[in-house]
Order: structure tokens, then C-alpha cells, then sequence
């Protein structure tokens, strides 16, 4: 099958999953299929192959070998020096999402899956002087620091995974946009779903118009109090400030409205386009199945024993809990021995325990 055709396909399978319909390898008798479904699966195999998403109990579950659908950069490239590769990601997410009693922070780590299998991971393992401790961590989309990401806010990890920091603009274009509708993208490790900034202007009422939602965060005024000194300009996670009803969204990034696939109105997540582009907190609970790099990382429950094979159609289905240890490689916490982290700026020391373009 040739490029242009595999593109093709995968075109069709995310604007059928954009629409609310489950898609699964087929020949899986616990997995419901629509008609529409099945007819769509006999045409595109070669998608099915690629992203898996099922409802299952009460959880949906999402298994990918992590190929975007959409055109991306060059990689490697001189900010960052990896290649993307297939992956086994298998994530799984409750669907129906409960607020919890506390908002979870997740400046590290995955914060969300895309439809296309693609995961939303918004922060970067780059911090003044190359340390942690220091309390001032690189803010990845602001420009101030080479990490090679592509025209989709994205770029690869060390193991060729590649990821999205922002917007994806290659799936939103390739879902047909955004300009006259809300676009459901993806959801959140706690089950909430995740919107493009395009929302109606008054949460509750669909027949409002659409505007482009905006974040509450604000560059803080005056200067840094420690660290890197200078005055607060964007280049540092911290400093940004939430400043309540600054804009349209909540301190997670989010809001609760109606949506085209949530009528009766739910909570939701936006990427917006200014900081803090993709959300760093959560309202939920996140499940297990994100857990960060040295903090689980198996096949979620009830997802199979073997991961998703890349290109080798879905996993088996395990009982809960029976599977092998995890998909991912080990945990990458010190002492690290990959190279020093790449393109960055003058005078900054090696990440320790990074390797080239890690972001966890």
C-alpha cells in the first residue's frame, strides 16, 4: 500500500472516531461495533492496525503504536536528535469521569491521549543550571530553548516516541478543522475529554457563538526573586500566574459545558494557544495506565498481556492484572547514562540521568 493511500485511510478512521464511534480490530466479540463501524473497518484495515479504541466495562481504552496521521518535521533535526519509531502505548480511561477532591499537577509525564493514538505530554526535562532542585523549569513552547519541535507543537522522544507540546495542527486539519464547530481531540488521563480552543461563547447554550477560548494564565510582572534573576518573560514555567476570569478557562485549562458529543454538558479540557497550551493540571483522578516512567507503566487492567504490537492488530485481552511487567523501557531516574541533553542554551550543564530529548 503506498503512502499517499495509508494517509488516506487514516484520514477516515480519526473523523469516524472524531464522530463518536468506537473503533476495534474487528473479529473481537467484546467490543460493540455500529454497522457504520464494521463497513468502515473492512475499507481501512490498515488504520485499524494503527489505533485501537474500545469500550469496555466502564472504561474506554485506547492502544496505539503512536504513528501520527498527519504529515510531521524532519527527525532527526538539530534540536532534537531522535527518530520517530512504532511504540506500544496502551492507556485506558473511565467513561464516566468523576471531579475529584483535589486537582492532581502534571508538569511531567503524559497528560492525555490524542485520537490518532498520539500522547499529550506538555512538560520538559530542562531546568536552569540542569537542576530540578532549582525550582525554574523551561517552559517547552516558549521559544527560548531549541527542542526541534515540528509545525504540530511536537518532537520525538529518546525511545521514538513521538509526542505533542501544544496544539496539534496536523489533526486538527486533519479532522476537517475547527473554524465552524468544537473539535473533540483526545482525552485526558482522568477521562475528561480534550478540546481545540474552539467553544461556544456561552458554555451552556450551543446555538451561542463560537469564539476562541482563552487561558487564564498571565506572564507575572516585575522580576525573578532567585535562580536565573531577570525579568518574568515567559521562558520558565513559573512565570505564569492563574489569574481567575483573566480568561475563559479554570485553572486546569478547562470548563464545564455542553459539547456536540456531551449535550447534557460535561467538564472538558481545551489546548489552547497560549500558555499553558496543553493543561498541567488535572480535575480527575488520572489512571494508573499514565503513570510516569519508574511509576508503573504496564498494560492498564483489562487492556491484554501483550501491548499493541506495532502493525500487528490489537493485543489479547488477559484477564485484569495477569499481564507481563511493563511496555516501557525502565525508569530513567539517576544515575542516567545517555548523553548530555541537546541544543541547550549557553552555560547550562547536562540534565542528569536525560538523554536527548527527554521530557520526562
Amino acid at each position: 500500500m503506498n503512502v499517499s493511500r495509508k494517509f488516506a485511510l487514516l484520514v477516515a478512521i480519526v473523523v469516524c472516531l472524531s464522530s463518536g464511534m468506537v473503533v476495534a480490530h474487528p473479529g473481537h466479540d467484546d467490543e460493540p461495533q455500529s454497522p457504520t463501524t464494521r463497513n468502515v473497518l473492512r475499507n481501512v484495515a490498515f488504520a485499524a492496525e494503527h489505533v485501537r479504541i474500545t469500550e469496555r466495562g466502564q472504561y474506554r481504552y485506547i492502544e496505539s503504536d503512536g504513528l501520527p496521521n498527519h504529515a510531521t518535521g524532519r527527525f532527526p533535526n538539530r534540536g532534537n536528535p531522535n527518530t520517530i519509531s512504532a511504540q506500544r502505548h496502551s492507556f485506558r480511561v473511565p467513561l464516566k469521569p468523576q471531579l475529584a477532591d483535589k486537582i492532581t499537577p502534571r508538569s511531567m509525564g503524559k497528560f492525555g491521549i490524542a485520537i490518532n493514538g498520539v500522547p499529550f505530554d506538555p512538560g520538559a526535562n530542562e531546568f536552569w543550571q540542569g537542576d530540578r532542585r532549582s525550582g525554574w523549569q523551561y517552559e517547552a513552547m516558549s521559544g527560548k530553548i531549541d527542542l526541534g519541535l515540528d509545525q504540530n507543537q511536537a518532537h520525538v522522544q529518546p525511545t521514538g516516541s513521538y509526542h505533542y507540546h501544544g496544539l496539534p495542527t496536523g489533526l486538527v486539519a486533519v479532522l476537517g478543522g475547527d473554524k465552524n464547530r468544537m473539535l473533540l481531540i483526545g482525552y485526558a488521563a482522568d477521562g475528561f475529554p480534550i478540546y481545540t480552543p474552539s467553544g461556544y461563547s456561552q458554555p451552556d447554550d450551543e446555538r451561542s457563538p463560537l469564539k476562541r477560548l482563552k487561558s487564564s494564565y498571565r506572564v507575572k510582572a516585575g522580576r525573578r526573586p532567585s535562580g536565573p534573576g531577570g525579568t518574568y518573560d515567559g521562558t520558565f514555567v513559573q512565570d505564569y500566574e492563574f489569574v481567575k476570569g483573566a480568561g475563559d478557562l479554570d485553572e486546569c485549562n478547562g470548563r464545564t459545558g455542553v459539547t456536540p458529543e456531551y449535550p447534557q454538558g460535561t467538564y472538558y479540557y481545551v489546548i489552547t494557544d497560549e500558555y499553558p497550551f496543553i493543561p498541567r493540571d488535572l480535575r480527575g483522578t488520572p489512571d494508573e495506565s499514565f503513570a510516569p516512567p519508574g511509576g508503573g507503566g504496564g498494560p492498564p487492567p483489562g487492556a491484554g498481556g501483550r501491548g499493541f504490537p506495532p502493525g500487528k492488530g490489537p493485543p489479547g485481552k488477559g484477564p485484569p492484572g495477569k499481564g507481563p511487567p511493563g511496555k516501557g523501557p525502565p525508569g530513567k531516574g539517576p544515575p542516567g547514562k545517555g548523553p548530555p541533553p541537546f541544543n541547550r542554551p549557553a552555560g547550562l550543564p547536562p540534565q542528569p540521568g536525560s538523554k536527548p530529548g527527554d521530557d520526562f
